[in-house]
């Protein structure tokens, strides 16, 4: 109840006061997850589902509407937002960082847009990687095994004089292919290799300046379903190799104007660089400043103000190409949040709002009113109501795909082409959550949440009339697919998340997540195809099950199982199903002694090989996740 969080309401409080879904992966979590990535430590979170896709991608998305691009999830790196205007979610595979390094993820499930505005539409993750005074000294990871082939880190970090620290590290990892769904070996494996820095200075007794910086460069097989002509014999499928690159810098000064009151300027400034559609680069900047005041006994206030401009370069071809090939998009943005102390220590009321103006339509109002009621120093309650909203990206304003083609009449061909809608409107969401925490006998925690979401505006794909083209050749048939906002729905369900410690030695944490989807079109709709995909693309039950175990003073052993339900329906043209299946690791800790650890890890125990995801319209080919194993070795010298 005493652990402090920031990503609800952009400042420190107690987990009790917080009238959302949180949950905390700790640093002690990461140190014993025995996971590798990001993705893995995030199975942890009951409610959130996580799929690895092939061997570099992920699909992770909070309660429902799960894809390579969950577009409604957004995510920050100590407050640097990941998220790409240009497809709408997150790549994952250019989310790499030493998870010694990471200092706590924290994710909320539900809604976050009155602090973090457009697309915290079904949750926030938020990454804090550790101060530089915490990383002093030199560490060394080596590690290999039969999926991560051989993996490394070199970390080193110190003070430049008494009011200044700093680390730098790089990172390398190369994994092996995983398996195609006819159980050959597939062409997905991947290697990267990034680096970074962090730099803390106290400038005066009052001002505090970070400044960070990463890189990343690596190369990714991926499948290709691709239309490279009119014909139905141009279309290619095949296996190819495709560089990606990138990186950031990031700085955030924070001035203490007394106890009570403080201000933190923020910006960023990122760039990426992919093969897949000949060459696609994104670039953002950002700039965030933020007031905090607790004016008199009852009243925490936070404020602030926000610009961000993303630009983006695709270089296309005929298979994928956006109209304009560049484009930049400005957002200006600003908010305010009043915590109120109803009954101190007792009853809290939280409302505010974000006024956010973006390209496509303009101005949106994103508020939200929460209440946490704390009737004794062990429970909690708390209620919420939000709107929050998805903002258009590129991909479905202005990008022009052909996707497929079919014999027509006469044996002219028929292209089937996808086109995006430069007027396609804001996806809305009204949220109704409500909670409950508590200890019990100091030996037992546990978090409830419920919730009610009721979307509009939602994203379909309409068929339009055929037309006639005659170039390229041979002369053609187009069959278009239009975007259009003419799906509603809703959806429901409960999330919990429990600690038990049983012994002084061993602990105990059970999650589960059950979820319904319900999708309607509009009467004057003809997708069909959609409202089933997004019913049917995440699980309707889901748990986990974590056991941690100190067997001696230098020996923990932990395992973890997860269980996912089936999935029934996959893709807008065709169904299929994914049989449930559930994922035991376990691994060994040994501190060997001094600084020197030793992890033996197994990963997908129960059975050789399962497959997890389906990605739409064959763009991306599902590989099958395989029994794997790993010995990691971890030297730290202060």
């Amino acid at each position: 109840m005493n652990v402090q969080v920031t990503s609800a309401s952009d400042k420190e409080q107690k987990l009790s006061r917080v009238a959302a879904a949180i949950f905390v992966i700790t640093e002690e979590d990461i140190r014993r997850s025995g996971a590798l990535n990001i993705p893995d430590l995030l199975r942890m979170v009951p409610g959130l589902d996580v799929a690895q896709m092939n061997g570099s991608t992920w699909a992770i998305s909070a309660r429902g509407f799960n894809g390579e691009y969950s577009n409604k999830l957004l995510v920050l790196v100590d407050g640097r937002v990941v998220y790409t205007p240009t497809f709408a979610g997150v790549f994952w595979d250019a989310q790499d960082m030493p998870l010694e390094m990471v200092k706590r993820i924290e994710v909320i499930r539900g809604p976050g847009g009155t602090i973090w505005g457009a697309n915290a539409v079904n949750g926030v993750i938020s990454i804090f990687t550790k101060k530089a005074r915490e990383t002093k000294g030199l560490l060394v990871e080596a590690g290999g095994g039969t999926t991560a082939q051989e993996f490394g880190t070199v970390r080193y970090g110190g003070a430049l004089n008494g009011a200044t620290e700093y680390r730098a590290y790089t990172k390398y990892f190369n994994d092996k292919p995983l398996l195609e769904e006819n159980g050959q070996s597939g062409a997905d494996g991947w290697h990267l290799l990034s680096g970074g820095f962090r730099v803390d200075s106290a400038l005066t007794a009052r001002d505090q300046l970070t400044v960070e910086g990463t890189l990343h460069d690596g190369r990714e097989g991926q499948y290709e379903l691709a239309q490279r002509g009119v014909t139905p014999q141009a279309t290619l499928a095949a296996f190819e190799q495709v560089d990606f690159e990138g990186g950031g810098i990031q700085g955030a000064w924070n001035h203490t104007y007394s106890e009570r009151s403080d201000a933190t300027l923020q910006f960023s400034f990122s760039r990426y660089v992919n093969g897949t559609f000949e060459r696609e680069t994104d670039s953002a900047f950002n700039v965030d400043y933020k007031y905090h005041i607790a004016a008199g006994k009852k009243h925490d206030i936070v404020a602030g103000l926000g610009y961000s401009h993303t630009e983006d370069g695709i270089e296309g071809d005929f298979a994928v190409m956006f109209t304009p090939s560049h484009q930049g998009l400005a957002v200006f943005n600003a908010f305010v949040q009043d915590e109120i102390a109803l009954i101190p220590d007792r009853l809290y009321l939280t409302a505010g709002t974000k006024l956010e103006h973006e390209y496509y339509n303009g101005f949106e109002a994103l508020p939200s009113v929460r209440l946490a009621w704390e009737p004794s120093d062990h429970q909690m309650f708390w209620g919420a109501v939000s709107r929050a909203v998805r903002t258009p990206s590129r991909s479905d304003t202005d990008a022009v795909a052909n996707v497929d083609s079919f014999p027509g009449p006469g044996g002219m061909p028929v292209l089937v082409r996808y086109t995006g809608n430069p007027n396609f409107l804001d996806e809305t969401l009204i949220a109704y959550e409500a909670g409950y925490r508590a200890t019990f006998s100091g030996k037992l925690s546990l978090d409830l949440a419920l919730y009610f979401n009721d979307y509009d505006h939602l994203q379909t794909t309409e068929p339009g009339a055929l037309f006639f083209e005659a170039t390229p050749i041979p002369a053609h048939l187009v069959e278009p697919l239009n975007n259009e906002n003419l799906m509603h729905g809703k959806t429901a369900g409960i999330e919990a998340a429990a600690k038990w410690q049983l012994a002084k030695r061993w602990a105990l944490s059970p999650g589960y997540a059950i979820e319904q989807i319900q999708m309607r079109t509009y009467s004057v709709s003809k997708d069909l195809g959609t409202p089933l995909s997004l019913e049917h693309n995440a699980p309707h039950n889901s748990a986990q099950l974590r056991s941690h175990v100190d067997l001696a003073r230098a020996l923990a052993w932990d395992i973890s199982v997860y269980y996912v339900d089936r999935l029934n329906y996959q893709g807008e043209a065709s169904a299929s199903k994914i049989p449930s299946y559930t994922r035991l690791d376990t691994g060994l800790q040994w501190k060997i002694r001094g600084g020197l650890e030793m992890s033996a890890v197994g990963q997908n125990l129960l059975q050789g090989h399962h497959l997890e995801f389906l990605g739409s319209l064959g763009s991306v080919q599902s590989s099958e996740i395989k029994r794997s194993a790993y010995v990691k070795f971890v030297w730290t010298f202060r």
